[in-house]
């Protein structure tokens, strides 16, 4: 590659050009991808860095306070948290993944796609339906006393309510993955060990799953990420994890440098969970088979196991979309009527533009990054463009931490360069402004979009890259003319994709938003925080309608997967 980019470089370079003119514009153009790809790596890497640097100067009172009062909560809730959570989404997933994936039954073809509904859903949406409805002070349990004199024994504000929002809510991430694995070994799986005499229970538990078992441990940690990363479920709760206690630290304690050390200590944990991630990743392949032209027979099930396999899907998609969809639409309907107002344009227009922007933004750094990495496919690249992708594994309220801090630095250096200069009192330009938010939504969720379209560039040959070069077309031209034309899916896929995780995202957004300015999603934590849940149900009825785009793609993609 390296020769092909010479000769192309010295094909644009007039004949009478020096051999050390050949040489310096070569090594620039083989540098050009570092000169893309640095950058957008810093976008990340320097959030990171400056939470993990409030290690170097440790405050003895700040750690006293933390150690005495706040970690030994924290570290217990975490623990348990993940644990349940952990358990309940590998039961769901895989038991699910399973049945729609290899059987046949009533609803089947219902089922493998309505089980992904849960995704449109952010937790915070699902925690607070359950609390209207199931709190103490909750519809159900009101209804119960008044009725038939009787006292709900579920107590949703605990542990157990936490975790169980969460499994609802999460997964689908062990069900993606899990059902492509089961779907790669294919009904042929079953038919072969029951031609050898084992039963399809046991060729489950003995064969199956153990060869699904990196994807399903890849989704579990997905989940467990995003357990870690969880704010708006947790605070509503009132269940003390890292995430609120990073907030609380900021926002009601005044103590920046508490917040960053408390992110620091999540961002070591998070990144063991991203390790084991990368490894299970790794080993993922030895889940997969070859597809066979040949379509496997389903595995039916009748009588009593077809109704029991029946009822389960449907008992679960009915607590994971249908209770919380029934309960947001009509409080949303009602409260239509006294609340929407002048208001809910302005947090729907703010909640647009800045996933409208973020997204446009993150396309052009993903498609730069991975072309950076086309072009210069080395080690050392792929270690640059992983940590560029990093983001998505951190918390949102380590990010907010980490861009806040080195923006507050760069207005303090402004402010002091200008008293200095022209000695007059200077504003704040950076703080408090949308160039915050929009770079914590860059680190956040360059990964989102990263991976789409460095797949679609996976599917262009390489040699129409040096047809392009043998005619002069490189650089950011090759990328312009050729790659963006054929990447116009992907990059619709990604857009898509981001638009909605930034229209959800809650703690980027609540911890570094301007003054006054609110979108859906801060509406949402800003109702339920009071107690008003019906009140709260129209901004998160929109944000769930937007939130089925990735759904509906999902499905569509799957179903094409499975047409092929």
């Amino acid at each position: 590659m390296r020769d092909i980019l010479s000769r192309g470089v010295a094909s644009r370079l007039t004949p009478h050009a020096s051999p050390s003119t050949v040489k310096i514009v070569a090594r620039f153009s083989l540098s050009f991808p570092w000169l893309i790809a640095a950058p957008i790596a810093l976008l990340t890497l320097i959030p990171l860095l400056v939470v993990l640097s409030s290690f170097l100067n440790p405050q003895a009172e700040i750690w006293a306070h933390l150690t005495n009062y706040v970690l030994p909560d924290l570290l217990r809730n975490t623990f348990w948290m993940l644990i349940g959570v952990a358990t309940g989404v590998t039961v769901l997933g895989v038991s699910l993944a399973w049945l729609t994936a290899i059987c046949e039954f009533p609803g089947s073809r219902f089922f493998r796609w309505a089980l992904l509904l849960p995704m449109a859903l952010p937790a915070y949406v699902m925690a607070f339906t359950w609390l209207g409805l199931f709190d103490i002070t909750g519809i159900v349990p009101m209804w119960l006393r008044s009725e038939f004199d009787l006292i709900l024994p579920l107590q949703m504000r605990s542990r157990g309510g936490v975790i169980l929002v969460m499994v609802l809510v999460f997964y689908p991430y062990v069900y993606l993955t899990a059902r492509s694995a089961f779907q790669g070994q294919g009904g042929r799986l079953i038919e072969a060990a029951q031609s050898l005499g084992i039963s399809p229970a046991r060729a489950f538990w003995r064969i199956a799953l153990p060869l699904a078992r990196p994807a399903i441990i890849a989704g579990l940690l997905l989940a467990l990420m995003e357990t870690l990363a969880d704010f708006g479920t947790v605070s509503l709760f009132n269940y003390d994890t890292f995430t609120t206690a990073i907030y609380k630290s900021w926002f009601s304690l005044f103590s920046l440098p508490a917040a960053s050390q408390l992110a620091g200590l999540l961002i070591i944990v998070v990144l063991i969970a991203v390790l084991l991630e990368a490894q299970m990743r790794a080993n993922r392949q030895f889940a997969e088979s070859v597809r066979s032209p040949v379509k496997a027979t389903r595995l039916v099930l009748r009588g009593s196991v077809a109704l029991a396999a029946s009822c389960w899907c449907g008992f679960i998609f009915l607590l994971a979309f249908v209770v919380p969809m029934v309960p947001i639409t009509i409080w949303a309907v009602q409260s239509a009527v006294q609340d929407l107002d002048v208001r809910y344009w302005t947090f729907a227009g703010h909640s647009l533009l800045l996933a409208t922007l973020g997204s446009l933004l993150i396309i052009v750094l993903a498609v730069l990054l991975a072309y950076a990495q086309r072009m210069q496919n080395t080690f050392a690249m792929r270690i640059v463009s992983r940590i560029a992708t990093l983001g998505y594994a951190l918390p949102g309220t380590v990010l907010a931490v980490g861009v806040f801090i080195p923006v507050a630095f760069l207005d303090n250096v402004w402010i002091n360069i200008n008293q200095w200069l022209w000695q007059r009192e200077t504003e704040q330009i950076f703080q408090g402004s949308l160039l915050v938010m929009l770079l914590g939504y860059c680190a956040r969720f360059l990964a989102v979009s990263y991976a789409p379209i460095e797949t679609g560039l996976q599917r262009i040959s390489r040699s129409m890259d040096e047809a392009a070069q043998s005619l002069g077309v490189a650089g950011l031209q090759r990328l312009r003319r050729i790659h963006v034309p054929m990447l116009r899916t992907s990059m619709l896929t990604a857009a898509a994709l981001c638009f909605v995780d930034i229209m959800k995202e809650l703690p980027i957004t609540l911890m570094t938003r301007p003054f006054g300015w609110d979108t859906l999603a801060v509406r949402v934590f800003e109702m339920t925080s009071e107690g008003e849940w019906q009140r709260a149900a129209l901004p998160a009825l929109l944000i769930v309608l937007v939130g089925l785009l990735p759904v509906i793609f999902l499905n569509h993609r799957d179903s094409v997967r499975g047409m092929r």
